[in-house]
């Protein structure tokens, strides 16, 4: 078990670790790696505005769908509000605004020093449900770019495999040659959780949600 604080973020989390190594590391990047999940709602709010959403998106709705690949939340969302929307345009305007405010994110300082530790010692990866268009400023952004060489996103595997499908998981495990069962996880929402114990691999949840 290790107890992590971060003061400049006022997040507090207990992360129960499993004992021993693991062959190689995964972590979730929005919502786990870094304090993201916040900006993407206030986005996806502002971007479903301009297409006709009349009211405060759901947040709980929003979270639940954390990790799912961005096309198919705004199909969700268009779906669950009756909204007659082009998901692409929707993503592309709820992408511009999450960049636009990107320089307000922060690390989630416990998960990022377990990353360091094991990252000097075992393969680690990203996978992630953003596109790398988001995900990549976004490590740029908060200095973790160097530390992950491996970054799986929606693109890397056929449409509509990503998460909660295990398919982003097991190339992520390839990729670090190892073997998918022999990896931790580490992850903030349920879609991911799925994922990765569909692909054989052990979690770790990652409690960021601030309520």
């Amino acid at each position: 078990m290790w107890l992590g604080v971060a003061e400049d973020n006022v997040i507090r989390m207990q992360l129960d670790l499993p004992p021993g190594e693991f062959a190689g590391y995964i972590f979730d990047l929005d919502g786990t790696l870094i304090d993201s999940m916040p900006l993407h709602y206030t986005a996806w709010d502002a971007a479903l505005r301009t297409f006709g959403l009349g009211e405060p998106l759901d947040e709980d709705m929003f979270y639940g769908l954390g990790g799912v690949p961005t096309r198919q939340v705004a199909e969700i969302f268009g779906g669950h509000y009756g909204l007659t929307l082009d998901p692409d345009a929707v993503m592309t305007a709820k992408e511009q605004i999450y960049l636009d405010r990107l320089d307000t994110v922060k690390t989630i300082e416990p998960v990022v020093a377990v990353a360091r530790r094991v990252a000097a010692l075992y393969p680690v990866a990203i996978v992630t449900g953003g596109t790398p268009e988001i995900a990549g400023p976004a490590l740029t952004a908060t200095g973790l770019g160097k530390l992950f060489q491996i970054v799986i996103t929606p693109h890397d595997v056929p449409p509509g495999r990503g998460k909660p499908h295990p398919d982003m998981f097991l190339l992520a495990a390839e990729r670090m040659g190892v073997v998918a069962k022999d990896c931790l996880v580490f992850e903030d929402a349920e879609p991911g959780i799925v994922a990765a114990r569909a692909a054989g691999m052990r979690v770790v949840h990652v409690p960021s949600r601030r309520v």
